[in-house]
């Protein structure tokens, strides 16, 4: 049982399995999201659900796998992550890059028999990740996090497609871009609260290379346009469209309030928990409303 255990650990934490977990839920709001849009019944559609989901939890796996394998140097001068597997040797490389390209390849087969749409996109954010992101702007440019955020973002599109083939419908384009520019308050928070351990890695991450005032100005300037996008999902609905203004100007509030107070660190950690709660809240109503819609009509 304890043997057990420990592998079911190192598994976790080498594939980045909470990771995994909160990627899933924008996810499944583009897969709901597209199935309310086109009227489609969920047992209609249990295959492509069920392969969407291990598809898509296959990928991210791989991706977090890879990316612990590449980050191992950096990741052992930084206190949040110097006991992953990959760094303490627990697991080694040859295993840890066989697990990361089977469950690549493994997963994109599945997301193929979804549409071939959802299985491109699975390869491009993989891909996006792993060499735009981790092989090259991580280490040097301040942009390192909007250039990974494309890769990140690619969830929704991802959901959606594995229902209906085709992501030019304005409320999926509206949570893809939603998706990207939330990405930026979040992990600009996390390198403030860890700027010693960035610092220590030399990862060029915006408040260490460019200070707090230019992070905190960037980050206004991202919420703004993140309020101004969210219009767009009143292409579907109002209600959904209302409940993503409400949590932009509540993120941009209280990012302007709480800078005042001239606590950077008190300010990143607000900013870091509100960013939590924003994609729990958002992408939360948006699988409720839609399933809801589903339901009623069915009846």
């Amino acid at each position: 049982m304890k043997k057990t255990r420990e592998l079911k650990d190192l598994f976790t934490a080498t594939v980045k399995a909470g990771i995994i977990r909160s990627n899933l839920i924008p996810m499944i709001a583009g897969l709901t999201l597209a199935l309310y849009t086109y009227q489609m019944e969920f047992t209609d559609k249990i295959p492509e659900i069920i392969f969407a989901i291990i598809g898509t939890a296959l990928i991210i796996g791989a991706a977090g796998a890879f990316n612990n394998l590449y980050d191992r140097d950096i990741d052992a001068v930084m206190e949040r992550t110097k006991v992953r597997p990959t760094v303490t040797g627990t697991i080694s490389f040859k295993t840890t890059l066989w697990l990361a390209i089977g469950m690549a390849v493994v997963g994109i087969v599945i997301l193929a028999q979804t549409t071939l749409l959802a299985a491109s996109l699975g390869f491009l954010g993989l891909f996006l990740y792993m060499v735009p992101y981790t092989m090259w702007s991580k280490r040097r440019t301040v942009y390192n996090t909007e250039i990974g955020s494309l890769s990140g973002a690619t969830p929704p599109l991802i959901g959606w497609a594995a229902i209906y083939p085709d992501i030019t419908h304005p409320a999926i384009l509206g949570l893809f871009v939603i998706m990207i520019l939330w990405q930026m308050p979040h992990f600009y928070a996390i390198a403030i609260r860890r700027n010693d351990d960035y610092k220590a890695a030399n990862v060029p991450m915006l408040p260490v290379v460019k200070g707090i005032k230019r992070t905190y100005i960037q980050t206004n300037i991202y919420l703004v346009i993140l309020i101004v996008v969210s219009s767009l999902l009143g292409t579907l609905s109002l209600g959904l469209m209302l409940v993503a203004l409400l949590l932009g100007i509540g993120w941009l509030t209280l990012s302007v309030l709480g800078f005042k107070q001239k606590d950077s660190t008190k300010w990143a950690k607000i900013l870091f928990i509100y960013s939590l709660l924003y994609m729990t809240i958002l992408y939360s109503t948006i699988i409720i409303y839609s399933t809801m819609g589903i339901i009623f009509d069915l009846y």
